[in-house]
This record gives structure tokens, sequence and C-alpha cells, in this order.
């Protein structure tokens, strides 16, 4: 067994390739363009909403509290008439991509984490590269894509998007599981 001291290395190489890639992804080509659409008449609806000082947050829409009431004739009729949505409220003002990007890279951190830890268990010191790549390439796809599809199936997403997503975690889990073959404990 690997020692996870070990692979420090590969840890930190391919959070910043897959942070690079991902920048690439979401900024120089045009892939994810069209993930969101507007809504239609939005200065309409942004001055409907804005009275109601929505506190950020995740809502249903409409929402009931029990199972009961989600079998009522009311509760049919409004999801009948709609509109049925999911809506995230995040804080006004502008939006500031410092505090997300360190927390993307943390979580790339913590997924080339996961992916040594797992492949340290699965395989010796001396591991050949494609044995290597195999299991870390499948543990690094279980933590950037696996509970994407989770979005579609419950709350309705774009299968389009998740998709592309998905698309975007088996480029990042390659790259994971190229620097963990290459830098693997010999």
């Amino acid at each position: 067994m690997t020692v996870l001291h070990v692979l420090w290395q590969p840890i930190l190489l391919s959070t910043v390739f897959v942070f690079i890639a991902s920048s690439l992804l979401h900024m120089a080509i045009p892939w994810h363009k069209n993930d969101y659409k507007g809504l239609p008449d939005q200065g309409k609806v942004i001055d409907l909403l804005r009275p109601l000082a929505i506190p950020p947050g995740d809502y249903m829409v409409p929402h009931c509290t029990t199972r009961e009431e989600m079998r009522t004739p009311e509760f049919a009729e409004k999801m009948a008439k709609g509109p049925v949505m999911v809506l995230t409220v995040i804080p006004n003002g502008p939006f500031t991509m410092g505090r997300s990007l360190g927390l993307w890279a943390l979580y790339l951190l913590a997924v080339s984490y996961m992916t040594a830890y797992t492949t340290m268990h699965g395989l010796p010191t001396g591991a050949g590269y494609v044995r290597v790549f195999h299991v870390a390439g499948m543990a690094a796809f279980l933590g950037y894509a696996a509970a994407l599809w989770q979005t579609s199936i419950w709350y309705h997403r774009s299968w389009i998007t998740v998709l592309k997503d998905t698309v975007d975690g088996l480029v990042y889990a390659g790259l994971t599981a190229g620097t963990f073959g290459w830098l693997w404990a010999r």
C-alpha cells in the first residue's frame, strides 16, 4: 500500500491542472454560454420580486410543508396553474469571483485528496500507469460528476447542462488520473 503523504505532489498538481482546465472550459470556450436562460420580461419579474425582499436561499414554488397538503386539490391546482419552479436566491450586490474560486479550489483539492486516498487503498506502490489511471480516474470522475445527475432527476435541471457538466467532469477526471499515473509512487 502506498502511504498518503507520498502522494502530495499528484494531489496538488492535479488540483492546479483541473483548476486551469475548468477556467478554460468556462471562460475561453463558449461551451457553457447557454446553460442559463433569461426570464421573459425579466425587468418586470425583478420589479415584482424586489419588494418581497426574499432572503438568500433555495425555494420551491408552489411549496407545501406536509404530505397531506401535497395531496390536496388546492395544491394540485397550484401545480397545474404554475409557474412551478426551483429557485435559488443569492445575495444582492456585485458577483465577486474570489470567494467562489477559492471554494472551487478547495473542492478540487478535496476531490484530489479523496482520489489519492481511494487509489492508495486499491493499488500498491509501483503499480503501472494504466492501473493507476483507471482507479484514480474512476474515483475522480465520481467526485466531479456522479452527483450532478441528481439535479436533473429531482430538480428538473436541464439534461443538456448536466451532460455538459458531466463531460467537464470526465475531462477533470482524465487530468487527475493522468497526473496520478505520471507521479504514482514507484
